[in-house]
Order: structure tokens, then C-alpha cells, then sequence
């Protein structure tokens, strides 16, 4: 039996030993119900207390039953997440999922091979488990993702990963541009691959101001080599990625974040921020219940709500870029 339903039978055991005749469902972390109303609590399935028919009734079982325990967890505990956070071997990645655990969450850390795999573990203590493999092709993408699923039912995925522009044009064993396949090409087919969370953030850049939406020419092929411009490009696309999805599954929040010019290997020492505020708004997006934070098809830097480059809200480029990305992929995104 996979590892929430699990829990969440016991949880149903526990609660049926109370003597309240109501039925209780339980939504998985960050859920959404027709109400618009955001769960705290995890699990699937309804139960019915001493076999008397009532109301059903969606619950937290923290307020509700405090004394609760649940799978040798306090019910307060039992609303923990389940989150991946890819590209987390060090920089903002590995601040995001230190972050998370110290917040009392399971975490999924990714790393591009053994070495920076053994980094990660040394420097995030209590990592639930690391997935090795390099995005920068596809079967990488690929291989990450089969690795990755059976690993958690996610509440949220932070795709992190990504590289920065380089001096000179380099392609990848499937013949696209490097920096477009890792930062924009990888997190498509992790999309499309890992099953679906109720929460999905996209890193981005402030330089996402300055991308060109070239359709006709993403890898490069005929205009003039500019890394600073191919970086600038590809974080665009994240967040074309992020409003699309965001359209395509309206039971998931889907946001992009510019997590600001940080301290980091990429950043480089003249970078103005420290590393844990290149952090923080994607931990704040994925286990908030604050309203700021369920919102879904949004840029934000520092938990504000921005205006992004306004080509990333041109629906008819949407669409024509998830059929790009299908056609490079081999893998469409699922329909909701």
C-alpha cells in the first residue's frame, strides 16, 4: 500500500474509535476543494464513525482531535509535505530544501551525479532521499523522473534546476542548446513524467524581462551566439511553462519566482542578496495557507505579486510552445 494511503487508513482507524457519529475525508496537502478551500491535512478516502450515516465533513485533524496519532505521528504532524526540489545539490536549491526540513517536511533533494548526490546529503541533514541524474538530455529527464516517482506522492515539486549563459554555443547529445534543455526543456518533461502535485513552482530570473520569444529559432541556430541573452530567453519560458500549466490544471498552483540576484555559485560575489531570501518565497509558496500564497498562474519575487514579461501571457504562445516542447519532448503534457 503506498505510503499516504497508509497513513491515512490508520488515521481512519483512529478516528473511527471516537465517539462522534461523522464521516471524514481526508484532501492531500495544499489541495484545493470546490470551495476553493486549501487543505492542510493528507490523505484520500472517506470514513464513517460506528456505522451511523452522516454528513460527510472535510477535517484538520490537528484542530480537530489534537491527541490524534497517526501512523506513530501527532495529528499536527501528520499534515507534513511530501516535496522534490530539483537542482538542490547546493546553492538556492539546497537552501530551499535545508529550509523545508527544518520546517519539519520530507524532502526529495536532486543532484546531476554521485558526487554532488554525497554533497547534498552531507550538507542537508535529514534528506528523505536523493535522485541522481543529469536533466541536460532527455532520457537524463526522463531517468530523473522514474526515479523520482515512486520516491513520495508529492505535494509540491521546486523545479530549481538550471544553468547559467555560457561564453560559447554548446549542444547537448539530443542536439539542443545546452542552456535551453536544462532550464527550460527538463523541467517540461519533469512536468509531464512525475504525477502530478498539488503545488508547482518554476524558478526564474528578473532577466526574464529581457527574453525574446523566438519560436522560430530557441536553440539559436541562426542568430548570433549571446549567452546573457539565452539565459535571459530561457528563464522567459519558464514562465510561459508556469502560466501554461497553471491554465491547463486548475487543481494545482502553478507560479514562477524570481528568487533575486543571489550570493551563489552562479550569482557570483557581487550578487546583492543573501542566500536564504533566494529561498524563501518558493518555501513560503508550497506549504503557506496564506491567501497571497494559493495563488496559481503568478510571478513573484519576495511573496509580491509582479507583472511579468508581458509576452508570457499571450495565450495563442502558450500553446504553440507546449507543442514545441511536445514535438522536442516526445511526451505532451497531460491533459487535467
Amino acid at each position: 500500500m503506498p505510503r499516504r494511503c497508509r497513513r491515512v487508513r490508520e488515521a481512519e482507524r483512529s478516528a473511527a474509535s471516537l465517539p462522534r457519529p461523522t464521516s471524514v475525508r481526508l484532501r492531500r496537502l495544499g489541495q484545493r476543494d470546490g470551495e476553493g478551500k486549501t487543505a492542510r491535512t493528507v490523505g484520500c478516502g472517506t470514513t464513517t464513525h460506528g456505522g451511523l450515516a452522516s454528513k460527510s465533513v472535510t477535517v484538520d485533524l490537528a484542530l480537530a482531535w489534537p491527541g490524534l496519532r497517526v501512523g506513530g505521528l501527532e495529528a499536527q504532524e501528520a499534515g507534513m509535505a511530501a516535496l522534490l526540489v530539483t537542482g538542490s545539490s547546493d546553492g538556492i536549491g539546497r537552501q530551499t530544501a535545508r529550509d523545508l526540513i527544518d520546517g519539519g517536511h520530507r524532502v526529495v533533494v536532486h543532484a546531476r551525479n554521485d558526487r554532488r548526490a554525497d554533497e547534498a546529503r552531507n550538507a542537508v541533514p535529514g534528506v528523505a532521499d536523493v535522485v541522481v541524474g543529469d536533466v541536460g538530455s532527455i532520457a537524463g529527464a526522463r531517468a530523473v523522473a522514474r526515479a523520482a516517482a515512486p520516491l513520495g506522492d508529492y505535494d509540491a515539486v521546486i523545479h530549481n534546476v538550471g544553468v547559467g549563459g555560457a561564453a560559447e554555443r554548446a549542444v547537448t547529445d539530443d542536439g539542443f542548446e545546452r542552456t535551453f534543455a536544462v532550464n527550460v526543456l527538463a523541467p517540461y518533461i519533469l512536468t509531464c513524467l512525475i504525477p502530478r502535485p498539488a503545488r508547482l513552482v518554476y524558478l526564474t530570473s528578473g532577466l526574464e524581462s529581457q527574453g525574446e520569444a523566438h519560436l522560430d529559432d530557441l536553440q539559436f541556430e541562426r542568430r548570433p551566439w549571446n549567452g546573457m541573452q539565452a539565459y535571459s530567453d530561457s528563464k522567459f519560458w519558464d514562465v510561459v511553462l508556469a502560466f501554461a500549466v497553471a491554465r491547463h490544471w486548475p487543481g494545482t498552483l502553478s507560479n514562477a519566482v524570481d528568487p533575486g540576484w543571489i550570493r551563489t555559485r552562479m550569482g557570483g560575489p557581487s550578487a546583492t542578496d543573501d542566500l536564504p531570501e533566494g529561498a524563501e518565497t518558493q518555501v513560503w509558496l508550497v506549504t503557506s495557507d496564506d491567501p497571497a500564497a494559493t495563488v496559481t498562474g503568478r510571478y513573484l519575487k519576495r511573496r509580491q505579486d509582479l507583472r511579468a514579461n508581458p509576452a508570457a501571457y499571450d495565450l495563442e504562445l502558450q500553446e504553440r510552445f507546449l507543442e514545441t516542447l511536445s514535438g522536442m519532448a516526445g511526451v505532451a503534457l497531460p491533459h487535467q
